[in-house]
C-alpha cells in the first residue's frame, strides 16, 4: 500500500502539530491585543520582528512557526522529537493561559 494511503502519520501527532499552529495564531492575537493596551513583548526575538514589521510581525512569526512545524512533522520519526513537539505544545498552551489572565486582569 502507498505511504499517503496508508497512513504515515499517527492521529497524536497530527493533533499536536495542529495545537501548535492553533496556539501560535492564539499567542499572535493575544499579543497584539496585549500590546494595543499597552502592554510590552518580552520575548527578544518577537519584540525584535515587531519594531521590524510593525503590524504585520504576525506573518513573521506565522510563517516561522509553520516551517518548523513541517520540520518537526517531516523529523517526527528521529529519537525524542515526539516529546519535543509534545512540549512545544504545552510551553505555547502556558504562554496563552498566561495571555489570558493578563487580559483578564487589565
Amino acid at each position: 500500500m502507498d505511504k499517503i494511503t496508508e497512513g504515515h502519520y499517527s492521529p497524536r501527532l497530527l493533533f499536536f502539530l495542529t495545537l501548535v499552529v492553533g496556539l501560535n495564531v492564539l499567542d499572535t492575537l493575544f499579543t497584539m491585543i496585549i500590546l494595543d493596551l499597552g502592554g510590552v513583548e518580552v520575548n527578544p526575538l518577537v519584540c525584535s520582528a515587531i519594531t521590524v514589521y510593525g503590524d504585520h510581525f504576525w506573518i513573521w512569526k506565522f510563517s516561522l512557526v509553520s516551517v518548523g512545524v513541517i520540520l518537526l512533522c517531516l523529523y517526527s520519526r528521529l529519537k525524542y522529537l515526539k516529546e519535543i513537539i509534545v512540549g512545544l505544545a504545552c510551553f505555547y498552551l502556558i504562554v496563552v493561559v498566561y495571555q489570558i489572565t493578563l487580559l483578564n486582569l487589565h
